[in-house]
């Protein structure tokens, strides 16, 4: 068995293929269950892969952090028979690689612990290579690569992102960051990516890695995967692979192999490509290509932007799209409220999860025909990160340069059968992903990022730590759940004191009804009416109802004022004369 380092200091490191879909086991059987089930099996494709020319095999072990961090019975001793298996097969020729897949990552479970149990255990065993592979974060990965380190210092150290086409993980971390942190941590040797692409589109996306510094490996699928009955199929030949492994090659990359879908006849054919085409193993940079001008970011009034930037209040006022498709009378609200002297109109996003028009539709057509400041509520809930960037791109172009992030609300259990959820990230990851790409130079440069602050949650602090995490993240401020309770108000000027570079918009919403209050205490997640409140409103009309609801909230706005950076009216029943009287009274008696 062999240090990798050392086949790399004379040639190019060629790995073997895609076990997971090579392996052909007992239905049901998961791949590494055959490390006990199936020994044979998995010894024969090892055997199949180095014949095939690889240089570097991977054991058997892929599921292995999932399979730790579930407690699932047995791992281990899955782990010590994959380590056997492989070693069995390389003998003294061959590079052994303790295989680790993607770790669940989680604050009762982080991913570190995951990876460390799993890495403790191939260091007992004499494991000296070390693969984490189709990582969509970089979470645990550092540390563990350090403790590696300091029990093996001669251990080699491979870490394999699985990109999509535009060069970010499923998480929505660019692959170019994750690489970078990768070079930076000192303790990983080279960076790379497998999966998810075929070979043409993963060379696309290989420069990203080039100016990390650190040797560059390169593992993409046998092609495309294809549904054939009751399995998948890759339906790239072998020969096509090869050629397109050798044009990634060029790129300098000087570790090779395969992932899902890829065969020993893929390894066999891109070792004998390889070798009729051989290139140094560290090619001389390339000349750098003449810098080319740059092309300014479209610059864009937003008075939204610019108020808030100067250190001045602003209203912004929630007006719920329609339920259908006529939006006429919705956009004669918005223009009143335009007039009224609102500075935004912020738009949810299918709010309780009840379809209604499209927030981001809804949102570029306020700001094509009233030139209004829009901002529509993006939630997690229904879009994977494809169809996010793809709605991203198109509020751009339409002029929209800020949006709310919101994990946003389940759907009714009751409707699960008919309609799904998605919730491929979080609000905390989408804003990262939004702030990647509104970097200078990136595709949507400028865009600003806010989210959600809940200052009626039970545990406030819990809240708070996760806002931190949101800034963090890119999120440049909070527009808040409604004060009303002085609780609300105490925690809001602890929001002012733990976030003192983020912009907080207090949340205003005018009950307008004894049943209403009732209604928001009880059914409405993230909102507290103090009981006081809640009683002052028994035996109230309609006018007295929302003579009361302007009283109150013109309260909670003046106390709200001192850490508040503007306000966030919410539209109770799209009564748009009753924010016209509150945008007038806040004007008046608090912006004056």
């Amino acid at each position: 068995m062999r240090n990798a380092r050392d086949i790399l200091a004379q040639r190019v490191l060629l790995f073997d293929g895609g076990m997971g879909t090579y392996y052909k086991g007992r239905p049901g059987l998961e791949c590494e269950q055959a490390n006990l089930a199936d020994p044979a099996g998995v010894l024969a494709v090892h055997r199949e892969y180095l014949e095939a020319g690889a240089e570097a095999i991977k054991t058997n072990t892929f599921g292995l952090p999932r399979m730790a961090a579930g407690g699932a019975e047995g791992w281990r001793q899955l782990a010590r028979e994959g380590w056997r298996l492989a070693c069995e097969a390389a003998g003294e020729d061959a590079a052994v690689f303790a295989d680790l897949g993607p770790a669940p990552d989680t604050e009762a479970g982080p991913a570190g612990a995951s990876y460390r149990a799993a890495a403790e255990l191939f260091l007992e065993l004499g494991a000296v290579n070390f693969l984490f592979e189709t990582l969509s974060t970089d979470a645990g990965v550092a540390e563990t690569a350090a403790y590696i380190k300091s029990r093996r210092p001669e251990a080699f150290v491979l870490v394999s992102f699985a990109s999509l086409p535009d060069g970010y993980t499923r998480e929505g971390v660019s692959v170019r960051a994750l690489a970078a942190r990768m070079a930076a941590c000192g303790a990983v040797d080279a960076v790379g990516l497998n999966c998810l692409l075929a070979p043409n589109a993963m060379r696309s996306v290989m420069p990203a890695l080039a100016g990390c510094g650190l040797p560059a490996a390169a593992m993409p699928n046998g092609g495309y995967p294809l549904v054939a009955r009751d399995h998948v199929v890759y339906q790239g030949r072998p020969d096509y692979f090869a050629q397109e492994m050798c044009r990634i090659r060029q790129q300098g990359v000087v570790i090779l192999g395969g992932c899902c879908g890829t065969t020993p006849a893929h390894i066999r054919a891109m070792r004998q490509l390889l070798e009729r085409t051989p290139m140094p193993i560290a090619p001389a940079a390339p000349a750098p290509a003449p810098a080319a001008p740059e092309t300014p970011a479209p610059v864009l009034d937003d008075p939204f932007l610019r108020k808030l930037a100067e250190g001045k209040k602003v209203i912004a006022v929630e007006l719920d799209s329609p339920r259908d498709a006529d939006l006429s009378g919705y956009m004669a609200g918005a223009r009143r409220l335009q007039l009224a002297g609102a500075d935004a109109v912020t738009i949810a996003d299918c709010p309780i999860a009840r379809a209604r028009v499209d927030s981001s539709l809804t949102a570029c057509k306020l700001r094509r025909e009233l030139g209004l400041v829009a901002m529509p509520h993006m939630t997690c809930r229904d879009r994977n990160l494809n169809a996010t960037k793809a709605l991203l791109l198109g509020l751009y172009a339409e002029g929209v340069r800020e949006v709310l992030a919101i994990t946003g609300d389940p759907i009714p259990t009751a409707e699960r059968d008919e309609v799904k959820t998605v919730y491929q990230f979080n609000s905390r990851k989408l804003a990262q992903y939004i702030h990647t790409l509104a970097a200078p130079g990136e595709a949507l440069p400028g865009m600003t990022v806010f989210g959600a602050l809940n200052l009626n949650a039970r545990n406030f602090d819990v809240e708070l730590r996760r806002a931190k995490e949101k800034a963090a993240n890119g999120m440049a401020g909070f527009l808040t759940q409604p004060i009303l309770s002085r609780q609300a108000v105490e925690n809001l000027a602890a929001a002012r004191a733990a976030l003192p570079g983020s912009k907080l918009l207090a949340g205003i919403l005018p009950v307008v009804s004894h049943r209403n209050a009732l209604f928001m205490e009880n059914e409405v997640n993230g909102i507290h009416i103090d009981p006081n409140l809640i009683q002052r409103y028994e035996g109230a009309g309609r006018a007295q109802g929302e003579a009361l609801g302007l009283e109150i909230s013109l309260a909670a706005a003046k106390a709200a004022a001192p850490y508040a950076d503007g306000f966030y009216l919410m539209t109770p029943f799209n009564r748009v004369g009753l924010m016209e009287q509150l945008i007038a009274a806040i004007r008046k008696e608090i912006l004056s």
